[in-house]
């Protein structure tokens, strides 16, 4: 059966292909840093700006944007995993896992231009769409959602790279290429991007159910939030994560070891998921859940949880066993886990249960969405702004609620933390970030943005470099199909 969100990824796959063809092709980039043009005739009706936004969420599915290189360049890394596979499988992964990652690693042109092609996307929305005479409330809306994405994308960029070019109109092929602005210009222009964003989009259950999934006030603002921890701006966060909180679209109702089954998807736990479905003529899911599986019985094994992570765990803290599979172990759905696999563990967030929706393609077209905001980490960003503002009853109650969704109904575990001195009590919510949302692509730049990532990391042996290392290099092939225009970052 497919969940109302699939039925709204069905309506979107259609017109979303009408804008792939060169969109998808990995020439893009290579050619121009930056820009895409769509035929001028495809905008001028409501359904050509309907699906013209459907293909902006039509590429948070690929490959570049979500699978391969998005892992390589947001998990591993962190403290959280290891590469995982064959050692010589994709050995370029372990660049990102040791440090020693170069511009010319074919994962980085891979990261960037599938951000780019996202933002390509938005662009075309946002400036053909005003002109398409069509209900002038659903074009607001539509060029919101175009907004809120870019505004995702150009995160990605500026937490991996720093400053980036920034590309707010279609450009042709003839355009000069666009040098890198800095990343607090970047960061300007995501919060313009959010804050227009809040100001027209609805709220989740404001959406009808078969467009559940889409771009959502809640979404924006935590997407907003979240920007603004980057930056230290804590009144804002404390701001914005309370008006998530007392909205009364979210809670931590559901159970921790549902939310990333198929039974978990879009409930009142998540902000913003990439929709996959499986579709009967295929074509609808992602390779993300694949690459991750269980080497030699599902999948390709790569991504998976590290020894370090597995001692992170309180004693019988639910979540470890959620988000880590072992060697011989009996999966829910009584799959047993090979006891011969090639990696002691892997990652569950991303396990296909034998009793969910399959695709006729596989794993490789899987229905797994791809959870990216979720309301714990909101409540878990409320609580970090409110111990740095000074408001410890709000910052311990904040994380005390998030121990008691993971205990359940066992009160031996997880006990509430105890009202300590700010600097105890922020290594706590630290501790509650990494456990919660291990293995969900924020460790690495939590602990680039708490300081702490050269400390932390070389203590497990990875290369890091303080004033290097925070940052990945700029892709080679763009630097060179810029003419040199855009520059390299600093001790690559």
């Amino acid at each position: 059966m497919i969940s109302i969100s699939k039925q709204f990824l069905r309506i979107a796959l259609a017109g979303s292909l009408m804008l792939t063809g060169q969109a998808c092709s990995e020439e893009f980039l290579d050619k121009k840093p930056q820009g895409e043009l769509i035929a001028e005739d495809f905008f001028n009706s409501q359904e050509g700006a309907v699906q013209a936004t459907n293909a902006i969420y039509w590429q948070l599915r690929q490959w570049p944007t979500h699978v391969f290189a998005f892992i390589g360049l947001s998990s591993l890394p962190s403290d959280d995993a290891d590469k995982g596979s064959e050692p010589g499988d994709a050995s370029f992964l372990s660049e990102f896992d040791l440090f020693t990652v170069t511009p010319t690693n074919g994962g980085l042109n891979d990261y960037w231009s599938g951000q780019y092609l996202g933002i390509a996307k938005a662009n075309q929305v946002i400036e053909r769409v005003p002109a398409i005479e069509m209900d002038e409330t659903l074009k607001a809306r539509l060029i919101a959602e175009a907004k809120m994405l870019r505004a995702y994308f150009y995160f990605n960029l500026a937490r991996a790279f720093g400053g980036v070019p920034l590309i707010m109109q279609l450009q042709d092929d003839d355009a000069p290429a666009v040098p890198r602005a800095s990343r607090q210009e970047i960061y300007q222009q995501i919060e313009k991007d959010l804050n227009d964003a809040i100001t027209v989009l609805q709220e989740k259950s404001e959406y009808a159910a078969t467009e559940l999934g889409r771009a959502t006030k809640g979404a924006a603002k935590g997407w907003l939030a979240k920007v603004s921890m980057y930056q230290g701006k804590w009144s804002e966060v404390l701001r914005l994560t309370n008006e998530i909180m007392q909205s009364g679209q979210y809670d931590l109702k559901t159970p921790y070891e549902v939310i990333f089954t198929e039974a978990g998807e879009n409930t009142s736990e998540s902000l913003f998921e990439v929709q996959n479905a499986a579709l009967p003529q295929g074509g609808g899911g992602s390779q993300y859940a694949e690459v991750q599986s269980v080497r030699g019985q599902f999948g390709w094994g790569f991504n998976v949880p590290s020894e370090d992570l597995v001692k992170a765990y309180e004693t019988g803290d639910p979540r470890k066993a959620a988000t880590i599979i072992e060697r011989g172990e009996t999966m829910p759905d009584g799959v047993v886990i090979i006891s011969n696999a090639t990696n002691p563990y892997y990652n569950q967030k991303t396990y296909v249960a034998q009793n969910e929706t399959k695709s006729p393609n596989g794993m490789g077209d899987s229905n797994k969405n791809i959870r990216l905001l979720r309301y714990a980490d909101i409540v878990l960003m409320n609580a970090e702004a409110a111990n740095e503002l000074g408001q410890s009853q709000q910052a311990v109650a904040s994380l005390n609620a998030v121990r008691a969704r993971a205990r359940g109904s066992n009160a031996a575990l997880l006990p509430n933390v105890v009202f300590a001195s700010k600097d105890q009590l922020k290594t706590a919510i630290w501790k509650e970030r990494r456990v919660e949302l291990a293995m969900e692509h924020d460790r690495f730049w939590d602990l680039v943005r708490q300081g702490r990532a050269g400390s932390v990391l070389r203590a497990l042996n990875k290369q890091f470099v303080d004033g290097k290392s925070e940052l990945m290099p700029i892709p080679q092939p763009q630097i060179d199909a810029s003419g040199g225009v855009l520059t390299q970052n600093p001790g690559y």
